[in-house]
């Protein structure tokens, strides 16, 4: 599965590895931080496991999408997540222009439930499994805040690993 994400900026991941003691008792860190835009499902759009194909729509979908601000702010959790053991401990993630990109996306390539449209929560993941008592801990830690202006976003390959492409914002 394909997705599109934006680069998380260098200062938030030095914040998540700055938090990193503080993730320990959690069953899972996540190492590689990442912001998610679009989920893209062969379900409800044909084109979205052929990359040359995504690509091209993409930049179609994009066009007129001017660069934005995203803002990191706190800390966070989804207690029971629709995917995989909570809880899920999160860096909360501010931006009204990527609200924007995701219902544009949306509207082209289809909602995946549960995790899309209104239900769309932007977050940066920290860590997950775990005590629900220690996430409400980690919820009320103050954070310095991280700004950053968003000028390309990525494809990332989930069966590879790896961003297969990147596009320019402008």
């Amino acid at each position: 599965m394909f997705s599109l994400n934006v680069p998380v900026h260098g200062r938030v991941r030095r914040l998540a590895a700055d938090l990193h003691p503080e993730l320990t008792p959690f069953d899972r860190v996540r190492e590689r931080h990442s912001l998610v835009v679009k989920r893209f499902d062969t379900s409800l759009d044909p084109d979205a496991d052929s990359l040359p194909h995504l690509r091209e729509r993409l930049r179609e979908t994009l066009r007129g999408v001017e660069p934005f601000e995203i803002r990191v702010d706190g800390i966070d959790f989804f207690e029971r997540p629709t995917r995989g053991p909570g809880p899920v401990v999160y860096l909360t993630v501010k931006s009204p222009g990527l609200y924007d990109l995701h219902d544009r996306l949306c509207e082209s390539f289809g909602t995946v439930a549960g995790l899309e449209g209104s239900e769309y929560t932007p977050h940066v993941t920290l860590a997950r499994g775990g005590s629900v008592a220690d996430a409400e801990t980690l919820r009320e830690r103050a954070v310095d805040e991280v700004r950053w202006t968003v000028d390309e976003v990525g494809v990332w390959d989930s069966r590879y690993r790896e961003n297969a492409a990147r596009i320019p914002i402008r």
